[in-house]
This record gives C-alpha cells, sequence and structure tokens, in this order.
C-alpha cells in the first residue's frame, strides 16, 4: 500500500507541477484563460496573484517528491511525513477551493481526490 500511496501522491504532485504551470508561467495565453475561465483583462489583472499561487502549488509538489525520495531511501517516517503534509495541504486546498466556489467543483477534485487517496493509502501501509 506505501508504494500504491506514493504513485497517487506522485500523481498529484505532477498535477500540481500541471497547475504551477498554468498559473506561473502561461497565466495570460488563451489556452490558460480558458481553462481558468477567465478575459484577457481579467487574466492581466490577476497575473501577480496568480504568479504567487502558482509557486505555492510548485512548493507542494516539491514536498511530496522529497518525501518520496526519502522513503525510497529508507527514510520512511521523514519522507512520509513530507509527503502527508505536502499531499494533505493539496487536498485542504481542494476543499477550500469546493467549498468557496461550488462552481469549480471538478477543478478542486482532479486537485485532491488523487492526494487524498494516496495519502489514505500511504497511512494504511504504513498501519499494516
Amino acid at each position: 500500500m506505501i508504494v500504491t500511496g506514493l504513485v497517487l501522491t506522485g500523481v498529484a504532485a505532477l498535477i500540481h507541477v500541471y497547475i504551477f504551470t498554468m498559473e506561473s508561467l502561461t497565466w495570460t495565453s488563451p489556452r490558460t484563460r480558458a481553462t481558468f475561465g477567465s478575459t484577457p483583462e481579467e487574466a492581466a489583472a490577476t497575473r501577480e496573484m496568480a504568479y504567487n499561487q502558482g509557486f505555492y502549488n510548485l512548493f507542494l509538489a516539491i514536498l511530496v517528491a522529497v518525501g518520496t525520495v526519502l522513503v525510497a531511501t529508507g527514510q520512511q517516517a521523514v519522507g512520509a511525513a513530507l509527503v502527508i503534509a505536502g499531499a494533505g495541504s493539496m487536498v485542504a486546498a481542494g476543499l477550500v477551493l469546493i467549498l468557496s466556489s461550488p462552481s469549480k467543483a471538478r477543478a478542486a477534485l482532479t486537485q485532491l481526490v488523487p492526494p487524498a487517496l494516496g495519502v489514505a493509502a500511504l497511512v494504511i501501509g504504513l498501519l499494516a
């Protein structure tokens, strides 16, 4: 179960790297604007906020990646703590999104389901 948990949280980390790319690097592009449903004017006005928010997503992905490497190299307790902290924060952010903007439920579920399943599997694996 530990491997399953790490794979699922790894998928979540990759999703968050993609979100980082959209928010911090391509925020004003037509494709990213279409994904987030924003106009050119809205994207321009929120560019700095999105840039910063994108880095939060990247840092969560890095936390999960470092934790995974540590688990793989025998540092199970520290690695698992990092994975759970990073992926747990992803879940929390997804919950905030779905509660504050129910119209964005699909995006919120994309953001929170893989890390939630990953954390559950990891914890079950650690307790077994």
